[in-house]
């Protein structure tokens, strides 16, 4: 065990989890999978991001609050959308998914953080939500990158960064709690994964609060970018563990 990187892993999760709402397997699988077997490092992954998420959804509560309709477009078609992708994962290929979504994200993610002005969709698109809602419930349960597509579509949208947050954290935390629970049930959580895990998720939490601290201080435009630059990056990490 390569206990410095499991650390630094745990902690760039939970950072980035507390400053964007997403993110903890992108950041975390990078240190993870040079020394851990994939499948507990992913199990792993998804209960932090999970229970990391939690602090976030405190944080965006009240906007949750205030819009449960824009969330439940995106949520619901999701919840129905996991099976479904679990069941094309008999017909496809993951791996050649994740290159298809990966090429997606890197253009889209490089075309918008080379321009100066990003599109803004103000009106209402509720069946646009409820679509992109169900196809990352598809993603999540083929591939695990629920968050790929809202992502995308929500940092186009000029909401404030807590009504983005109120969309994209309570959507990544269900879908991946709920494919963590079916990994419980099928006995990926052994006792040394969950040795691990009690160690890491102090790590993550901390690490959280220091990115929800820093979100707090960002304007709603830089939000807005992060999040594109997030696609971009989140791009070239699936393509670079797919093609190596």
């Amino acid at each position: 065990m390569n206990w410095p990187l499991f650390i630094i892993g745990a902690a760039a999760g939970g950072f980035i989890n507390g400053l964007a709402g997403f993110g903890t397997a992108l950041f975390a699988l990078g240190f993870w999978l040079q020394f851990l077997p994939p499948t507990r490092a992913v199990a792993m992954v998804l209960v932090l991001s999970a229970v990391t998420g939690l602090q976030g959804l405190w944080l965006v509560r009240r906007a949750i609050a205030d819009r449960p309709g824009r969330l439940a477009r995106f949520l619901l078609p999701a919840l129905a959308g996991i099976p479904l992708g679990i069941a094309v994962l008999t017909r496809i290929e993951p791996a050649q998914l994740k290159i298809v979504i990966g090429l997606f994200l890197i253009v889209y993610g490089g075309y918008f953080s080379l321009r100066r002005n990003l599109p803004a969709f103000v009106r209402p698109t509720p069946v646009i939500d409820s679509m992109v809602g169900f196809a990352g419930g598809i993603l999540g349960g083929a591939a695990s990158l629920s968050g790929a597509l809202p992502t995308m579509w929500c940092s186009l949208r000029p909401w404030p960064r807590a009504e983005t947050r109120a969309v994209l954290q309570p959507f990544n935390v269900t879908v991946l709690a709920l494919t963590a629970v079916i990994l419980a049930f099928r006995g990926v959580y052994d006792s040394q994964t969950l040795t691990l895990l009690a160690i890491a998720l102090p790590v993550s939490l901390i690490s959280a609060q220091i990115g929800i601290a820093i979100f707090r201080r960002i304007s709603d435009h830089m939000f807005r970018r992060l999040l594109i630059a997030m696609t971009f990056l989140s791009g070239s990490v699936i393509m670079l563990r797919e093609v190596m």
